[in-house]
């Protein structure tokens, strides 16, 4: 049991982490171990206290060698499902689950859209989760969205049990097996009364609409909506709602950064990690 389980490993995450091992607590981190791609490609950062005109590259790399510097380990593992269990948390990522008593959500803001009748039907056909949920659909036919290259080892875990994998890509892949039938277009709908049946979408060449029949739908993406990852959160505009101590509507969660709204600015998100691991220190104290 840890008294704390940190997601994401942006500015914001970075900020909490740095500042829950000089208050000696105990946590896991979990994120990218290349921290956040969005900092990486940032052109030049002007209005960080400390950096001059630094590139995104630049600062992702001062995070990266304070980061060693201070012994810190980043579980390059997704993060699928958080649980409130009484008077902790279990948190599910991979095939593994962990507990901890208070929960830091640094997980920045979902590019992009949901898909029509995605959340309807999560956890009823449409899952985020190849390794938690793949067994529920051997030999059967589903589709995967795949954001990401990185999770391509999840595809093919997904391969390796379902009858055939319908793969939906946004960037040039190479995967290949027999089982795999790859497309570039992007699925905009999920059709479903109880259940995911099926999936809609547009050929690139023609722009006619196809309706693809399925019986089960992952979607593997960068980051997973909060409301979606914790029942109970309260949302605002797609933001979650948080109070000075970067408290949530969930007794025991903070929430810090990009995830918490507008302005998307790195000092502010460092500025939330360092607060929210405040309102743990003293949630903590109280339980």
């Amino acid at each position: 049991m840890k008294d704390l389980i940190i997601i994401g490993s942006g500015p914001a995450g970075v900020s909490a982490a740095l500042t829950a091992k000089r208050r000696n607590l105990d946590f896991l981190w979990f994120g990218n171990k290349n921290l956040s791609p969005k900092v990486e490609v940032a052109h030049r950062i002007d209005n960080y206290p400390g950096l001059t005109r630094v590139t995104g590259l630049e600062m992702n790399h001062i995070f990266k060698e304070q980061i060693k510097t201070e012994k810190l380990e980043i579980i390059g593992k997704m993060v699928n499902q958080i649980m409130k269990m009484g008077d902790h948390f279990m948190v599910s990522a991979g095939s593994d689950v962990y507990e901890a008593k208070s929960i830091i959500l640094a997980s920045g803001v979902m590019m992009g859209k949901f898909m029509t009748g995605e959340k309807e039907l999560a956890g009823k056909g449409v899952s985020y989760c190849a390794t938690c949920d793949g067994m529920f659909y051997r030999d059967k036919e589903i589709a995967v969205i795949c954001e990401n290259k990185e999770f391509e080892e999840e595809v093919l875990f997904l391969a390796n049990i379902a009858k055939k994998v319908y793969l939906f890509v946004n960037y040039e892949s190479r995967l290949q097996k027999d089982n795999i039938e790859l497309h570039r277009e992007k699925p905009y709908e999920v059709k479903g009364e109880n259940k995911a049946t099926a999936v809609v979408y547009k050929v690139m060449e023609t722009g006619e609409e196809r309706v693809l029949d399925i019986e089960g739908v992952f979607v593997l993406r960068d980051s997973i909506n909060p409301n979606t990852l914790l029942k109970g959160l309260e949302m605002d505009e797609g933001h979650i709602v948080v109070d000075r101590l970067q408290a949530t509507s969930v007794d025991g969660v903070f929430a810090a950064g990009d995830c918490t709204g507008r302005p998307y600015q790195y000092a502010k998100a460092v500025g939330e990690g360092n607060v929210a691991i405040y309102g743990v220190t003293q949630y903590l104290n109280r339980n």
